[in-house]
């Protein structure tokens, strides 16, 4: 008792000179909440004692404090509280951040669990591993459960997915990258920190950083990223690599920082075919902003001349023909079984551009060689000569056949199945074949008249 009251008293001397002042009372419920957690969670109150949030005299309820009548509320002691914290919540301080997590890729992406890859994880294997899989990265439908201590269903409770649809109607969840309770700045600016989500088969962000030149000049500097700065400008408070978070989020000499991490993504790589997002252009002036700040003009004009070289490769050599015969397949009603993914040929399709696809996109967009070839086109070109189109040929339609007789004899891009191997070398060696892709690089040319264009009206 007297350790509470001690507690009580130091949490209203320090309110007393801070910014995020209390009530007396709240006060002294906040010094009981650290008292009660500080002897049963001592882990979680340390992480929050030695935080921004400790320093600056945001307590357990400036944060959980929540109103009688709200879905999720309830009695703990002597406060009415909330167990989650949401962005509505955290964008009582930090409004604009709350603002642009709700204008964000990452608020939206609870959303998208009712397209194929939930349905799968449903229908293949079972809700526990869509609980588990699907929602503790992309974030569940909170449910609220009257007969749970803290109103929340075990169904969906825990979860820090990053688009959360919360019980308030905001969207996200801040503790995703900036975990509880230490919010530390410098941890979510690691690339560690994109991991959790952003690894695996079919979007391995985390792994190509890993073998990327940036990656591999973090991990042997990472004593000098000055993580801890308040600005935290690259160029100017450090200059040794990027994290994501420099690309995607951080402060250049010219831009603010900012929690959309769209703002600087020109393709969206997410589907069957790449497509140019809105505002393409401004959005690649601001990422070459970040690159300028450490790589001359033609270097960074370089490699995303690369990169949409790349990418339109893909998109017109194996995503537009292979998303055509499928589609066929489909108009034709040829599928053996009625439920998607109950038929092989659904299953190469999905996997060539779904996992085999994207790492070769992605792959490309980061700098990752392995990964743009060995995990990303190597699988690709296998998949789609050797796999997806045989599974098609076995319907024996006439129509899908000789779409793809027409693609392998008549397409200079895949006339090679049709060719000996010498012929080819030889055309390797006297620069004909690289002919064949030399229109694959218009793509960068013609984003920079676009940009041009735009730049003069």
């Amino acid at each position: 008792m007297i350790r509470a009251c001690l507690i009580a008293l130091c949490a209203l001397a320090l309110l007393a000179t801070g910014a995020t002042a209390q009530l007396p009372d709240e006060a002294s419920v906040a010094g009981k909440c650290m008292t009660c957690h500080k002897e049963k969670h001592p882990g979680l109150y340390q992480q929050w004692y030695e935080s921004a949030h400790g320093i600056h005299n945001v307590t357990c309820m400036s944060c959980h404090q929540a109103k009688e009548g709200e879905p999720d509320a309830y009695e703990h002691y002597d406060a009415t509280i909330a167990t989650m914290v949401t962005p509505k919540d955290c964008g009582r301080c930090h409004e604009k951040e709350a603002e642009q997590v709700n204008d964000s890729y990452h608020a939206k992406a609870g959303q998208i669990l009712d397209s194929a890859d939930a349905y799968l994880a449903h229908v293949g294997a079972g809700h526990p591993a869509a609980i588990q899989g699907c929602e503790s990265c992309h974030g569940a439908k909170m449910e609220i459960d009257p007969e749970s201590p803290n109103k929340l269903s075990k169904k969906t409770w825990p979860n820090s997915g990053i688009g959360r649809i919360n019980p308030d109607g905001s969207l996200g969840s801040c503790n995703a990258c900036h975990t509880r309770h230490s919010f530390d700045i410098a941890q979510a600016r690691q690339p560690e920190s994109c991991g959790k989500c952003h690894l695996g088969p079919d979007h391995p962000q985390k792994e190509i950083y890993e073998e990327s030149k940036h990656g591999n000049t973090y991990f042997t500097n990472r004593e000098k990223m000055n993580l801890d700065a308040q600005e935290w400008v690259v160029g100017e408070d450090y200059n040794v690599a990027p994290t994501c978070a420099t690309c995607h989020m951080s402060a250049t000499r010219t831009q603010a920082f900012t929690h959309d991490v769209g703002d600087r993504i020109a393709w969206t790589n997410r589907p069957v075919i790449s497509k140019h997002k809105e505002n393409h252009v401004q959005k690649r002036t601001a990422m070459q902003d970040v690159c300028l700040a450490c790589h001359g003009d033609t270097f960074a004009d370089g490699h995303f001349y690369q990169y949409d070289a790349s990418v339109k490769l893909y998109n017109e050599k194996f995503a537009q023909p292979a998303q055509a015969i499928m589609n066929k397949i489909k108009e034709k009603d040829l599928l053996e079984t009625p439920a998607a993914f109950s038929n092989d040929v659904e299953w190469a399709f999905w996997e060539l551009w779904h996992h085999e696809g994207r790492r070769a996109r992605h792959g490309a967009s980061m700098m990752g060689p392995d990964y743009t070839w060995w995990h990303g086109f190597y699988d690709v070109l296998h998949n789609f000569y050797f796999d997806f189109l045989p599974k098609a040929r076995e319907y024996g339609d006439p129509e899908v056949t000789a779409m793809i007789d027409d693609l392998l004899q008549n397409d200079p891009m895949h006339q090679w199945v049709m060719t000996d191997t010498e012929t080819l070398k030889r055309r390797i060696n006297e620069g004909t074949m690289q002919e064949v892709f030399a229109n694959m690089f218009d793509a960068y040319i013609e984003a920079e008249a676009r940009e041009d264009e735009e730049g003069n009206e």
